[in-house]
């Protein structure tokens, strides 16, 4: 989200429901995720009792890096146009795709340290502390993970892998929510590791404080090792399609339904996933 177009986005923000750290808030009740199959090592999960009259106000998406390859995508590195979720899915034939974090005023450069092999998108490091790393040199370390830069050595892993992005951090490595709370609210997209090495993508549409959706997560038995931002408001959006399900959001202006846009917004860089070749169906 362009820096601009996010303070009026908050600007416009208006009140929305509770959450787990103001009174009479929704409390999840002990369970299981309700994962649904997507496909082999591809799993979904949707919560549309979170909160009253919002259908899908959560969405989780799990995926085995040992089964899926993950591919960043540039606008800046490919003609320098920018596509909505679904159209960069379809035209690079990926079964997911999300936002690939926060971009500039510019509308094709990441705010933090982004590289894909070759092409730098942005050279420079920020202050934020989580780094998505993939597309590893060699088989001697994970395929992909989000590096903490205040518990990792980030200069060493740097030469190990050829695709970066950076965000701010959400979960530390000790397990804390780390975000500040404040009183804007937006939707929100983010993506996780949990101690199994699998990778999450994390939505809420419903229009929360970072700080609260942080906290949902952590009662939710997801077993999140890191966490970090990548979008938020009407420009957070993730799709999937495979032969068992498709599903496309995006994220609002505020909390009700009638703040959201009748079409979804084009982004300049995504995450998408693809099968391994050897990945059984």
């Amino acid at each position: 989200m362009r820096v601009s177009f996010r303070l009026k986005i908050i600007a416009c923000c208006i009140a929305a429901l509770g959450l787990i750290c103001s009174p009479g808030a929704p409390v999840l009740p002990d369970m299981t995720i309700p994962w649904q199959e997507a496909d082999s090592g591809l799993l979904v999960a949707e919560f549309d009792y979170v909160f009253k009259n919002d259908p899908y106000a959560i969405t989780l998406i799990k995926i085995d890096p040992k089964q899926y390859s993950f591919k960043l995508l540039c606008a800046a590195q490919s003609g320098k146009q920018s596509y909505t979720t679904k159209e960069w899915a379809e035209k690079h034939q990926m079964l997911a795709t999300v936002n690939a974090g926060m971009f500039q005023q510019n509308g094709l450069t990441s705010v933090g340290f982004m590289k894909n092999f070759d092409h730098v998108n942005n050279p420079k490091l920020s202050s934020a502390n989580t780094v998505l790393a993939f597309n590893p040199v060699d088989e001697s370390i994970p395929e992909v993970q989000i590096i903490d830069r205040e518990c990792q050595n980030f200069s060493e892993l740097r030469n190990k892998y050829q695709s970066f992005l950076q965000s701010i951090r959400m979960i530390s490595c000790n397990g804390q929510n780390v975000w500040n709370k404040l009183d804007s609210k937006w939707s929100v997209l983010a993506l996780g590791m949990d101690t199994q090495g699998n990778i999450l993508f994390l939505f809420s549409r419903k229009s929360n404080s970072v700080h609260d959706f942080i906290e949902i997560l952590m009662t939710l038995p997801l077993s999140l090792k890191s966490a970090m931002y990548l979008e938020g408001g009407p420009q957070a959006s993730l799709y999937l399609s495979t032969p068992k399900m498709t599903l496309q959001r995006e994220g609002a202006l505020g909390s009700l339904e009638e703040n959201s846009l009748p079409f979804p917004l084009p982004v300049p860089n995504v995450i998408g996933i693809f099968k391994k070749p050897q990945a059984k169906t």
